[in-house]
């Protein structure tokens, strides 16, 4: 196939994912008074690290199978 975008969208939600984990281990605590103390941003960091990560799991499965 000629035009797999996998990758590139795995990055990005990786890089992304990162960065918002980032921002959460390292953000004060008094941001989150309006989210219910709940830390956002590093839940959504992680999640989205999670979905950058199995998007390029699926890519190199689908680079093996090509082959």
């Amino acid at each position: 196939m000629g035009l797999d975008i996998r990758k590139p969208i795995g990055l990005l939600l990786a890089v992304i994912g990162a960065q918002l984990t980032v921002f959460g281990l390292a953000g004060e605590d008094s941001i989150y008074q309006r989210s219910l103390g709940l830390n956002i941003n590093l839940a959504w960091g992680l999640v989205m690290s999670a979905a950058g990560g199995l998007f390029l799991l699926w890519s190199r499965m689908g680079e093996k199978r090509d082959r």
